[in-house]
C-alpha cells in the first residue's frame, strides 16, 4: 500500500499530466527524481518515443557536487543533446514535484543549455 505521500504526488501527476502534452514539435520534458539521483527525459507523446535522456546515474562530471549543482548539470547535458537531436522547444513536465530546488536547477540547466519552455 503506497504512502499518503505517494499518493498526493500521483494525484498532483495526474492533474498535471491533463495539460501537459508533448507532440513532434514541442515534445515533453520529464523530470522524476530519487533520493540520490535526478533523471530526466524528452519525450513524443504522440509517438510514445523518448528522443533523448540524461541522469545522474554512473555519471562521472558529477561526482563529489551538491545534488542540486549535479541537477544543473543533467540538464546542460540533455538540452546539449536535445539541440544535436533538432529539438529546441520543449513543455515542461516537473511530474507532480514542487518546482524548487533540484527540478527548478535541472530546469534552469537546460535553458542554460539551449532549450526553450
Amino acid at each position: 500500500m503506497p504512502s499518503k505521500k505517494v499518493e498526493k504526488r500521483a494525484k498532483i501527476k495526474r492533474r498535471i499530466r491533463k495539460n501537459v502534452f508533448g507532440t513532434s514539435d514541442k515534445p515533453r520534458l520529464s523530470v522524476f527524481r530519487s533520493n540520490k539521483q535526478i533523471y530526466a527525459q524528452i519525450i513524443d507523446d504522440v509517438k510514445g518515443v523518448t528522443i533523448v535522456s540524461s541522469s545522474s546515474y554512473n555519471n562521472k562530471t558529477v561526482e563529489g557536487k551538491a545534488k542540486s549543482e549535479v541537477a544543473t548539470i543533467v540538464g546542460k547535458e540533455l538540452a546539449e543533446k536535445a539541440v544535436k537531436a533538432g529539438v529546441e522547444k520543449v513543455v515542461f513536465d516537473r511530474n507532480g514535484y514542487q518546482y524548487h530546488g533540484r527540478v527548478k536547477a535541472l530546469a534552469d540547466g537546460a535553458r542554460e543549455g539551449g532549450l526553450k519552455f
